[in-house]
């Protein structure tokens, strides 16, 4: 299993390059960022610069989507990206959040993030696609090579992303939600004619190693409430009898609100409503061998990579513990001589 880390481009950027160039050193196989342009810095600049700081981390967006820019200018950052640092971005496509709510917007429908997947993924690997009646292509980027993965909960969104993505992303990292998430996505795929087998699956949340579980919980407890605008999206359409897993909607029946000024952000006040069986539930807390423990189940189910949301006051102790403790227990161990 790879590791990940996902994080905020909170100035000064300097600092979230050098996050990313230790991730690297520790042994972490990707960078991703959050992508809300009002809240945080552009994370296309600073993806630029650590591509040229970095070897072989894979960057890319957690997770981007169709409102905030143009799909073919999004295709050709990738592929401009991919041509000066080989092939080392990644895409990840949700309907919007903060990007577009911070903005008054509404996430898009689940048809148009199709579309966005299809044509930014055609231009970005170097092919046609009929765009606003016109047949396009980057010229010059033959070479260029994107997977693009879809993130959602919903069974529409799930849906979708099996019929047609490369891989899908789920943000928490519950055992019991993965596996239905993971299921619906991979049937989906089968249905279509696809082979499941070659989606590559995603498990994005915090993780926090230490002993002291009441403080832990207190520093990701945003997590409850960033996840809960989509769950509550999908008891808007559903109501309560919503077709996903009670263990994803029960919680919310408190929540009052969201204030994006604090979106994503340790200590912020709207969040109140999560309880610590959620945090428990959806991030993973606790001392080395509680993680490893975790990362087995959720390997288990078939996730391919788990990225740490590193939003909390322990992100140097987390990488340096997921980097001498954590992630050489999953690496293959092969004997010199034998």
């Amino acid at each position: 299993m790879d590791i990940g880390i996902v994080l905020q481009t909170t100035p000064p950027a300097l600092r979230v390059i050098e996050l990313a160039k230790r991730a690297e050193s520790l042994g972490f196989s990707h960078v991703w960022a959050f992508d809300s342009h009002i809240l945080w810095e552009e994370p296309y600049v600073i993806f630029s610069q650590i591509l040229a700081e970095t070897r072989n981390v894979i960057v890319g967006p957690m997770v981007t989507n169709p409102s905030t820019r143009d799909w073919t200018v999004t295709a050709s950052t990738y592929a401009t990206l991919n041509e000066m640092y080989g092939n080392r971005t990644i895409c990840s496509m949700g309907r919007g959040d903060s990007a577009v709510r911070v903005t008054n917007g509404k996430p898009t429908t689940l048809a148009t993030m199709g579309e966005s997947i299809h044509v930014i993924r055609e231009l970005a690997n170097g092919r046609s696609v009929d765009y606003k009646g016109s047949t396009i292509t980057l010229p010059w980027a033959s070479k260029s090579r994107l997977e693009v993965l879809g993130a959602g909960y919903g069974p529409k969104a799930l849906k979708l992303i099996g019929e047609t993505c490369d891989g899908f992303v789920l943000q928490l990292a519950d055992p019991q939600i993965a596996e239905w998430t993971i299921t619906s996505v991979r049937t989906a795929a089968e249905q279509a004619g696809r082979n499941p087998d070659d989606l590559t699956i995603v498990v994005a949340a915090p993780a926090y190693v230490g002993d002291d579980l009441p403080y832990m919980r207190d520093q990701c407890r945003w997590f409850g409430g960033m996840v809960g605008n989509h769950v509550a999206d999908i008891v808007a359409r559903y109501g309560d009898d919503a077709p996903v897993p009670q263990a994803l909607t029960d919680y919310i029946k408190h929540r009052e609100g969201y204030d994006y000024n604090q979106h994503g952000r340790t200590g912020n006040t709207h969040a109140a409503f999560v309880p610590d069986e959620i945090i428990d539930r959806f991030c993973i807390l606790g001392p080395v061998e509680a993680h490893i423990e975790r990362l087995q189940q959720l390997r288990e189910l078939g996730v391919d990579q788990f990225a740490i949301y590193l939003q909390h006051d322990g992100k140097d102790h987390t990488l340096l513990q997921y980097g001498e403790h954590i992630i050489p227990g999953f690496n293959e161990h092969v004997l010199a001589k034998s």
